[in-house]
C-alpha cells in the first residue's frame, strides 16, 4: 500500500482569511518596516495566535504542533523565534510616543495593532458609545516579570503565587476593542479612570458609556466620571450590602416593579427581569434622618436601578435555605466542624455567655430582600429598562473571560521579561479577535455552534497525499458538522476532493 501523508487544513484556511480581511499582515508589516529580525515575525505571531486557539496554553510544543497543519511560512520556525515575535509585541514604544501612558503600564506595540484594528472598524462607534470593561487575574508559574508579576487579590483563589490583571473591554457587539495588563497589586478600583482616559486618548472616541461590574466602583470613581472634562457616562454595578445608601434605601425600596421579561415558557426565552427606578438625593421625599446621610454634596440625586429575577430569587432562597439545613447540622457536632467553610460564616454569630457558636436569624432574615436583585447606579436618562438590558450585556465579557481562562488559556506562563509576558497574553487577545470575528459572521447566518465542537470538526478537515499510477494526488476530506459553516461564513471555497499536487489549494 503506498504512504499517504496526512495535513490538517481547517483551521489554517478559516483563520487564516480572517486574518487576512482583518487586515492584521498588513498592519504588522508597517510596523515592522525597518526591523530586521530574520525570520518571519507575522507568521510566528499567526502560528502562536492559531496555536492558542486551538491548543491553548504553553507556547512551547506550537513549533511542533504546526507540522500537522498546512500553515504558510510558519515551518522554519523555531521556539526561540516565537518568544522574539512575542518580545516585540510588548515592546515599550519610545519615549516620545507614551502619550496616554499609565502609572500602571507604558504604552507598546500592542497597542499600536489595538489601535489600527480599531480604525478599520471605527463604524460601529456611533452616537453614545458603549463598551464594555472588566478584569481578572492570571497568575505565574515562574517569576512573574520583571514588574508585572506582584501579589494581590487573586480571582483564582491563589494568593500564594505572583499574578498580573488583564484588563479587556468590547464594545456593544461583542467586539474586543483593545487589552490592558498591570502588575497583580493594582485593584479594580484604580484602573477605570485610567482606561477611561486611554480609551479617549488611543481611539478619540467622543462620548463613551462605560459600563462595569461593582468591583470598579467608589464615590470617588463616580464623581471622576462626571467631571465636566471628562463627561462620561456610566452604568455601574452597586454593592447592596457595602454602600450604606443602597443598604438602607435602594434595596429597601418598596416602589413597584415594571415587568420587562416574564416567565420562561421555553429554554431559549430570556431570563424573568423586572425592574424600578429609585433616586436617592435632593429631589426624593425622604426622612431628615435619611436625607442627611445621602447626596454627594453637589446637588444631584444618585439615580439607581433595582433588577431583579423571579427565577433567581428562587434559587437564592433556596441555597440559603440549604445552606442554614446544613448549619444546623453541623452546629449539632460541635465548633469544629464549622473550621474552613466560608459558606457558614455570614450566618453565624457568637453568643456572648457560652462564647459558642449560633445561628443569626437576624441575619438570615436580613438576606430574604436581596433574593434575585441586583442594582445598578448610572447618570443616564434612559429607561429603567434599558439600563438593565445593557448593564445585562456586561455578561459579554464574563463570558470572554471564561473564554480567555479556559478555552484560550494563558497559563502556564514561564517568561520572565515583561515585554515578553505583555506578547504572550496579546497573542491570546488576539486569538479572541479571531474567534469572536468567526462567531459574528456565523451568527448573522443565524449558525450558533459551541466552540470545542466546531474546533474538532475544523481539525478533522484534512488533505491525504497518496501515490496513484505514480503520480501524488491529494484527496480532501469531507467537511464534518459545522466546519461546512465556518468555511462558507469566512468566505473559503474549498476546492475540488481530489486534484493533483500541481493544482493550487483554496
Amino acid at each position: 500500500m503506498p504512504a499517504a501523508e496526512v495535513i490538517k487544513i481547517g483551521p489554517p484556511l478559516v483563520f487564516g482569511r480572517l486574518w487576512q480581511e482583518l487586515g492584521l499582515p498588513a498592519i504588522l508589516d508597517t510596523l515592522l518596516a525597518g526591523r530586521r529580525y530574520g525570520f518571519a515575525v507575522e507568521r510566528a505571531i499567526f502560528l502562536t495566535v492559531v496555536h492558542r486557539l486551538m491548543v491553548s496554553g504553553s507556547d512551547r510544543a506550537a513549533e511542533q504542533w504546526c507540522r500537522d497543519y498546512a500553515i504558510e511560512g510558519v515551518h522554519p520556525l523555531q521556539l526561540h523565534h516565537l518568544y522574539r515575535a512575542m518580545a516585540w509585541l510588548g515592546e515599550e514604544l519610545a519615549a516620545d510616543q507614551q502619550a496616554g501612558a499609565t502609572t500602571f503600564a507604558p504604552r507598546c506595540v500592542k497597542d499600536l495593532i489595538e489601535e489600527s484594528l480599531f480604525a478599520r472598524h471605527q463604524s460601529l462607534f456611533s452616537g453614545l458609545d458603549l463598551v464594555f470593561f472588566d478584569t481578572t487575574s492570571i497568575y505565574f508559574e515562574g517569576q512573574g516579570g520583571q514588574t508585572l508579576g506582584r501579589n494581590g487579590h487573586s480571582k483564582d483563589h491563589r494568593p500564594d503565587l505572583k499574578q498580573m490583571v488583564v484588563g479587556v473591554v468590547i464594545d456593544s457587539t461583542g467586539r474586543p476593542i483593545c487589552c490592558e495588563l498591570w502588575p497583580g497589586n493594582t485593584t479594580d478600583v484604580k484602573t477605570l479612570i485610567p482606561i477611561v482616559d486611554r480609551l479617549r486618548e488611543r481611539f478619540h472616541i467622543r462620548r463613551i458609556c462605560i459600563v462595569a461590574d461593582r468591583g470598579m466602583i467608589s464615590k470617588q470613581t463616580i464623581a471622576e466620571l462626571g467631571a465636566s472634562a471628562r463627561e462620561v457616562h456610566f452604568i455601574l454595578g452597586a454593592r447592596m450590602h457595602r454602600v450604606k445608601e443602597v443598604r438602607q434605601i435602594v434595596a429597601s425600596d418598596s416602589g413597584p416593579y415594571e415587568q420587562v421579561y416574564g416567565p420562561k415558557s421555553c429554554s431559549k426565552d430570556p431570563s424573568p427581569l423586572a425592574v424600578k427606578e429609585v433616586k436617592v438625593g435632593p429631589v426624593c421625599r425622604l426622612p431628615v434622618a435619611s436625607a442627611t446621610q445621602t447626596g454627594d454634596g453637589t446637588g444631584r440625586s444618585h439615580r439607581y436601578v433595582v433588577c431583579i429575577n423571579a427565577d433567581q430569587a428562587k434559587k437564592d432562597r433556596a441555597d440559603r435555605l440549604a445552606i442554614v439545613e446544613h448549619l444546623r447540622s453541623a452546629l449539632k457536632q460541635g465548633d469544629k466542624s464549622l473550621v474552613g467553610n466560608k459558606g457558614y460564616r455570614k450566618y453565624l454569630k457568637t453568643s456572648a455567655s457560652s462564647r459558642r457558636f449560633q445561628i443569626d436569624e437576624d441575619k438570615i432574615k436580613a438576606e430574604e430582600k436581596y433574593d434575585g436583585l441586583w442594582v445598578l447606579q448610572t447618570d443616564l436618562d434612559l429607561p429603567a429598562k434599558e439600563v438593565a438590558l445593557r448593564y445585562k450585556e456586561l455578561w459579554m465579557v464574563e463570558q470572554i473571560f471564561r473564554t480567555i481562562k479556559s478555552i484560550l488559556e494563558n497559563r502556564p506562563i514561564y517568561h520572565k521579561a515583561d515585554a515578553t509576558i505583555r506578547g504572550h497574553v496579546f497573542c491570546s487577545f488576539l486569538a479572541l479577535v479571531l474567534l469572536k470575528e468567526l462567531q459574528a459572521r456565523m451568527e448573522r447566518r443565524g449558525w450558533v455552534c459551541e466552540w470545542d465542537r466546531l474546533k474538532a470538526d475544523l481539525d478533522n478537515l484534512q488533505e491525504v497525499t497518496v501515490q496513484a499510477a505514480g503520480e501524488p494526488f491529494v484527496i480532501r476530506t469531507h467537511t464534518r458538522g459545522a466546519a461546512g459553516q465556518a468555511l462558507q461564513a469566512a468566505s473559503v471555497a474549498l476546492g475540488p476532493v481530489v486534484r493533483a499536487t500541481s493544482e493550487q489549494t483554496p
